[in-house]
């Protein structure tokens, strides 16, 4: 009976060194930055913009697709 308690005693010990020692993930090197609405107001006021043209640009913009 000691040598069962002591074989899952060593199970466990191994099993949750096995999980601590998984290093967490990394975050990426460059995270993707979109511009914020402020800086995509700015740009269609720059192009003159207005109504539905506008609020595509802005969609657009802040989704990171400008061209």
């Amino acid at each position: 009976m000691k040598n069962i308690t002591a074989l899952a005693a060593a199970v466990m010990l191994c099993c949750g060194v096995a999980v601590a020692a998984d290093p967490p993930p990394t975050p990426s090197a460059n995270p993707v930055k979109h511009p914020s609405l402020k800086v995509c107001n700015k740009q269609a006021d720059g192009k003159k913009l207005t109504g539905p043209a506008r609020a595509q640009f802005v969609k657009d913009c802040r989704a990171g697709k400008t061209d």
